[in-house]
C-alpha cells in the first residue's frame, strides 16, 4: 500500500479578536480622513483659500477645492513620498529625476527632450528664430532701445555628471548649439549664450541648486554680470555691474526647493542655499504686485529706483529669470518684468524704455517657436519697411 508524503496543510487564521482588532483598526482608517474632512481637521492650513479659478470648469475647481480641505492629505503625500525616497532610492514622481550625489533634475516642461538631446530643430523652425529676432532687434533698434538675448542654460546642461546613471543623451549638436550658431552667423541679433561662463565656474562651487530647477544667487550674478556688460557703451546713464565685493556670500539653510517641493518633501530634503547678501541696501523697491511673492513668481513685477538719470528697461523671461531680478533692478529707474517670451510692440510704446532683456532657457526651445509680434503688428511692420528702404 502506498504512503502519502504529503504534509498536511493549516488553513492558519488569526484568534476571534485578533481579527476583530484588525477590522476595526482597517475601518478606522478608512474612515478618519473623511470624518476629519467634514468636521474641518486636519486641512492643508497653506491650501485651505478659495480655491482659483482652474482651467476646466466645474470639475477642475471643485478637484482643487477638495484637495486643499481633505484631511491629513499633506501627511499621506509627504510619508508615502519618504518611504518610497528612502527605502527604495527612487523618486516619487516621474516628473522629477532622482540624481546623484544628492542632485535633483526636473522631468517635465521640455527638461527630458533638452537633456536627451532627442530632436534638432528643423531648417524652417531654425529660420522662424533668426527671422523674429532680427525683426525684433530691428524695430527696438530703429526706437533707439538696446536690446540683448539671452539663452539660460538648464541644469542638467551645466551639471551633467550628477544625472541619473541610466539616462544616455544623444551625442552630438544640441537646440541650444543650433540656435546660438544660426543668431550668429546669419543675424546681427546681439546674443549671449551663458553657457560657458557658467561652466567655467562650476568649480568654484555650486551655481544651481540641488533639490531646484533653477541657479542660484551665485550662478544668477555671473548671468547678469554677462548681460550687463553686453549693454555697456549702449545705454547712457547704465552703471557697470557690481562685482563680488558688493555681497557677501552667505551660507543659509533652506528648506528643500521646487523640485522638493514637487515631491513633498521640502523638510526632508533640505539644503545650504549660497545667497548673495548686498553690502549695502539695496535701493530698488517693488511697486507691483504690492506684496512681494518669494520667487518672484508672478506675471508682471515692477521695480522702481528714485533716480531720474538712470534708464528704463522691459525685462521678458522665464522663471530663470526671476533670480536676476534683484540685481537688474538696481540699474534701472523703472523696470517692467514679464513672464512672457514674445516681445509685444504694444507693451513697449506704453514703456518707453531705454533696455529690453530678452531671456528664455534652454529647455524652451523643445516646447515652443517664438512668436513674430513685431511683424503681426501693423504700425511695427510698416517700421521695418521704412527703414529698410531708408537703408537702400
Amino acid at each position: 500500500m502506498a504512503v502519502s508524503t504529503a504534509r498536511p496543510t493549516h488553513d492558519w487564521r488569526p484568534q476571534p479578536w485578533a481579527e476583530r482588532v484588525i477590522a476595526t483598526l482597517m475601518v478606522v482608517a478608512l474612515a478618519a480622513p473623511g470624518l476629519a474632512t467634514a468636521v474641518g481637521l486636519g486641512r492643508d492650513a497653506q491650501r485651505d483659500e478659495a480655491p482659483a479659478p482652474q482651467a476646466g470648469g466645474v470639475l477642475a475647481s471643485t478637484a482643487a477645492a477638495f484637495d486643499g480641505r481633505f484631511a491629513y492629505r499633506a501627511w499621506f503625500v509627504t510619508a508615502q513620498a519618504r518611504l518610497r525616497e528612502a527605502l527604495f532610492g527612487v523618486s516619487p514622481l516621474p516628473t522629477v529625476w532622482r540624481g546623484r550625489d544628492g542632485w535633483w533634475y526636473l522631468a517635465a516642461d521640455g527638461a527630458v527632450e533638452d537633456t536627451l538631446n532627442e530632436s534638432p530643430l528643423s531648417a524652417a523652425d531654425l529660420e522662424a528664430w533668426c527671422t523674429t529676432l532680427q525683426h525684433t532687434y530691428d524695430w527696438l533698434r530703429g526706437r533707439g532701445i538696446a536690446y540683448v538675448f539671452v539663452v539660460a542654460p538648464d541644469k542638467p546642461t551645466i551639471y551633467p555628471e550628477h544625472l541619473p546613471a541610466s539616462l544616455h543623451p544623444r551625442p552630438g549638436t544640441t537646440r541650444t548649439d543650433q540656435l546660438v550658431t544660426a543668431l550668429t552667423t546669419r543675424t546681427t541679433v546681439p546674443l549671449i549664450d551663458l553657457r560657458p561662463v557658467l561652466l567655467a565656474a562650476k568649480h568654484d562651487g555650486p551655481l544651481f541648486h540641488l533639490t531646484d530647477t533653477h541657479w542660484n544667487d551665485v550662478g544668477a550674478a555671473l548671468a547678469y554680470r554677462q548681460v550687463l556688460g553686453a549693454l555697456a557703451g549702449r545705454v547712457p546713464g547704465l552703471a557697470p555691474a557690481a562685482g563680488d565685493d558688493a555681497f557677501t556670500l552667505t551660507p543659509t539653510p533652506q528648506p528643500g526647493g521646487d523640485l522638493a517641493s514637487m515631491l513633498g518633501l521640502s523638510s526632508a530634503l533640505p539644503e545650504t542655499e549660497r545667497r548673495l547678501v548686498p553690502r549695502r541696501p539695496r535701493r530698488a523697491r517693488t511697486i507691483e504686485p504690492p506684496t512681494s511673492e518669494k520667487g518672484f513668481g508672478v506675471p508682471r513685477m515692477v521695480t522702481v529706483v528714485d533716480d531720474a538719470t538712470l534708464p528704463r528697461a522691459v525685462v521678458y523671461r522665464d522663471s530663470f529669470g526671476s533670480a536676476l531680478i534683484p540685481f537688474l533692478a538696481e540699474h534701472f529707474q523703472r523696470m517692467v518684468v514679464l513672464w512672457e517670451y514674445d516681445v509685444v510692440p504694444a507693451t513697449i510704446r506704453e514703456e518707453r524704455p531705454q533696455v529690453v532683456i530678452h531671456e528664455w532657457v534652454g529647455r524652451r526651445l523643445h516646447t515652443r517657436l517664438p512668436y513674430d509680434a513685431i511683424a503681426a503688428d501693423a504700425a511695427a511692420a510698416a517700421d521695418l519697411t521704412r527703414s529698410a528702404l531708408a537703408r537702400r
